[in-house]
């Protein structure tokens, strides 16, 4: 990301959950609540559950946590059928957004989402009006610091696993792989004791858009902080060049 360390924006993203744990929670809560409707509540069976507890316990969601939510999950057929729903949109000069949310109500959720566009003097666009400029990939992102392997040890592991990519920062490795391929890249990882600072399936902007001016910087951080505090909103993917 021109200039930035992945590595640095993670610790980033982590500081802010951090300060809204009880969001971050939520989140992944519902996301086991959909993986164990999915594919049932028994881990070494469902893969995609496998992945959102893996990425429960590196946002540090203590096990009984974890436990309670896919034993409410599986024991609760009344558990609020939540669905997902993607909106696209642009903030000041042309920033492209995509926002995932996780919702019980999609006319509540449309209306929040299109007034944080609206506070921020951005507007939703139509379905594939912006995802276009993103490509879809499993995201894994692997602290030096706390990973004692050879990069070449590490790109193999990846590599042979069906990673597509493994790049090495100043401070971190990025291993990019499709996303139907992501859980076994994961996995084959967790496997031989990789600690990950970051494991998602995300949108990677093909191209990074800096905002000089402070008014459109203002707006556009009025736009994210609306989205990223809605408890319907799962994750909300831009291009800007922070």
């Amino acid at each position: 990301m021109s200039g930035h360390s992945k590595f640095a924006n993670i610790k980033h993203k982590k500081e802010k959950n951090d300060a809204k744990k009880g969001k971050i929670f939520t989140i992944i809560g519902r996301e086991i609540v959909v993986a164990v409707k999915e594919g049932g509540p028994d881990p070494a069976n469902n893969s995609k559950l496998r992945d959102v507890i893996a990425k429960a316990k590196a946002n540090n969601m203590p096990n009984d946590t974890i436990d309670r939510g896919i034993k409410k999950a599986a024991g609760d057929a009344n558990a609020s059928n939540y669905e997902y729903i993607t909106y696209e949109g642009y903030g000041p000069n042309g920033i492209a957004i995509i926002v995932d949310a996780l919702t019980d109500n999609k006319n509540r959720t449309a209306a929040n989402v299109r007034s944080a566009f609206t506070k921020g003097n951005g507007n939703i666009g139509t379905p594939g009006c912006v995802s276009f400029m993103f490509d879809k990939k499993g995201q894994i992102i692997i602290s030096k610091e706390e990973c004692e392997m050879d990069a070449d040890d590490l790109m193999m592991i990846a590599l042979d696993a069906g990673a597509e990519d493994f790049s090495e920062e100043e401070d971190s490795y990025e291993v990019l792989t499709d996303p139907d391929d992501f859980s076994a890249v994961r996995e084959a990882l967790e496997n031989d004791g990789v600690s990950m600072a970051s494991a998602e399936v995300t949108m990677i902007p093909q191209t990074w858009v800096a905002l000089d001016d402070e008014t459109a910087v203002k707006n556009l951080q009025k736009t994210l902080d609306l989205l990223e505090d809605d408890d319907d909103v799962q994750y909300v993917y831009h291009n800007w060049d922070e």
